[in-house]
This record gives C-alpha cells, sequence and structure tokens, in this order.
C-alpha cells in the first residue's frame, strides 16, 4: 500500500512538472523547460530536455543527454537532432554520420536534405583545406628556397670576403719580401761601398807628384805623368792629384 502510494505521489508530481515544463517550452522560456523536465525521469522527458537545451545553444549539453537516451520509439529523432546539434557545433562528418543512421531507420524529407547540405559544405571545406594545404606546402617550399638562395649567397659573400683577405694577405707578403729584398740589396750595396773606399789608394797632392817627377827626371826615367801647368805653380799643392 505504502508502495503503491508512493508512486501514486511521483505520477502526480511528474504530471505537475510536465505541465509546467510544456506550458514554459511553448512561451520560449527554456531555461525554465529544461529545469523541470529534468525532475521527471524518463526518456520522453529527458528528450525534450535535451531539446530544450538545444533551444538555449547549449549543443554539447544537449549532447550528451540526447545520447543517453535508450528508448527506440525515439532512436530516429535522437539521431536526427544529434546531428543538427554537431552541425551547428561545426562538426560536419560527425553530422553527416547521424543524419546517414537516422535515414537508416525512416526516410525523412528534412533529415535528407540537412544531409545533402551539409555534404555540399564538407566538399566546399575539403576543398578550402586542401588549397590552404596546397598554398602552406607552395609557401614552405618557397621559404625553403629563399632559405636556400640566403645560405648559398651568404656562402659566397664570405667566399669572397676570404678571397679579398686572402688576395690582400698576399699582397702584404709580396711588399714585404720586395721591401726585406730591397733592404738586403741596399745593405749588398753598402757594404760594396765600403769596400772599394778601403782597397781604392789614397791620392797623393801636387807638391809630392812634382817631388816625385823630379826624383824619376834625375834617375832618366820617362813617366806618363802629366806636366805642372807652369813651373812655379805651387797654389794647389796640397790638392790631391
Amino acid at each position: 500500500i505504502n508502495l503503491f502510494s508512493l508512486l501514486l505521489s511521483a505520477s502526480i508530481f511528474d504530471f505537475s512538472y510536465l505541465k509546467k515544463a510544456k506550458e514554459a517550452y511553448n512561451n520560449k522560456e527554456y531555461q525554465k523547460a529544461e529545469k523541470y523536465y529534468k525532475k521527471v525521469d524518463n526518456d520522453e522527458a529527458r528528450f525534450n530536455q535535451a531539446d530544450s537545451l538545444y533551444r538555449q545553444k547549449k549543443y554539447k549539453e544537449a549532447l550528451k543527454i540526447y545520447k543517453n537516451i535508450s528508448k527506440k520509439e525515439l532512436e530516429f529523432k535522437k539521431l536526427h537532432n544529434i546531428g543538427n546539434s554537431y552541425a551547428n557545433m561545426g562538426k560536419i562528418d560527425e553530422a553527416i554520420k547521424s543524419y546517414e543512421e537516422a535515414l537508416k531507420i525512416k526516410k525523412d524529407k528534412d533529415t535528407k536534405y540537412n544531409l545533402e547540405l551539409l555534404k555540399k559544405k564538407k566538399k566546399k571545406r575539403d576543398k578550402k583545406d586542401k588549397k590552404q594545404k596546397e598554398n602552406k606546402n607552395k609557401n614552405k617550399k618557397n621559404q625553403k628556397k629563399k632559405k636556400g638562395d640566403k645560405k648559398t649567397k651568404d656562402k659566397k659573400e664570405k667566399e669572397s670576403k676570404k678571397e679579398n683577405q686572402n688576395k690582400k694577405d698576399k699582397k702584404k707578403k709580396d711588399e714585404k719580401k720586395k721591401d726585406e729584398k730591397k733592404k738586403d740589396e741596399k745593405k749588398k750595396e753598402s757594404k760594396k761601398e765600403n769596400k772599394t773606399k778601403q782597397t781604392k789608394p789614397k791620392p797623393i797632392s801636387d807638391m809630392e807628384e812634382r817631388k816625385w817627377q823630379k826624383k824619376l827626371n834625375q834617375r832618366g826615367i820617362n813617366t806618363l805623368m802629366l806636366p805642372l801647368n807652369s813651373k812655379g805653380d805651387r797654389k794647389n799643392e796640397t790638392n790631391p792629384w
């Protein structure tokens, strides 16, 4: 008797919650409707609760409840609404799969329309993704090429700088050798000059030459010496001969 009374009481409360939920839903008070549907524990109430969440654009929360509905009579509607939820979340592939599953249960015009619409959208998206991927690969290839060109350019510049530096070093080295050679030649010339100075006889004065000439004349020896300008000229007696 107590169990029967409890079940009867629960049914009365459920009826009251469902009535209030329906009134709120019709008045587009979806948050209030979801609150009342939540109080009733059956798949029909859960479906309406999920639908109330869907109307509030709470697609993720609605999906969670739709997936917990197991009643076969609600399977088509559940799959259709799951497809709608996924579509609104931008998950096209999941939405297409759900619509296809729904159409296996029932051939529905709206479900088919939604499916075809999403397939076109997917095709357009895939084409766009493909183009973006191609552009990305192209940009990547161009960047790689630019990087390679820059690397080659840097390498050439480095080699050119190295070559110029080598030329400068060689020129500097050659100049150094040239300077050293000049110094050696100058040194040799200086030594030669000093040696020549040392071996060169000391010139005799005019007076000594006259005395020497007088002695030779007394001995009757003819020489090739040049005669004096005048016999008694003694102005340049100290000058070298």
